[in-house]
């Protein structure tokens, strides 16, 4: 059973394509920041906060995924960025 099991039998119950809000946080650096950009399209909406003290950027990411399976190639690819947590 994969990591992604329970969340993907949830996602696959929706209809497709449909818009999907993808939220993440990462150490407030560039490179960082520009690896979880990389998951997503230029169509995509990103939006950037910063937390109180200036260490973490939350990143929230809304795109149109034609798949359940689409979704969990995201979060697979995002796993492989150090620091980072999936919401």
């Amino acid at each position: 059973m994969g990591t992604f099991d329970a969340l993907q039998a949830q996602l696959e119950q929706q209809e497709w394509p449909n818009i999907y809000l993808f939220k993440f946080i990462v150490p407030n650096e560039n490179h960082h920041l520009a690896q979880v950009t990389a998951l997503f399209d230029a169509n995509s909406e990103i939006t950037y906060h910063q937390s109180g003290n200036g260490k973490y950027v939350s990143i929230s990411a809304k795109e149109v995924m034609l798949s359940a399976t689409d979704i969990i190639s995201v979060y697979e690819r995002a796993a492989l960025i150090p620091g980072i947590i999936s919401l």
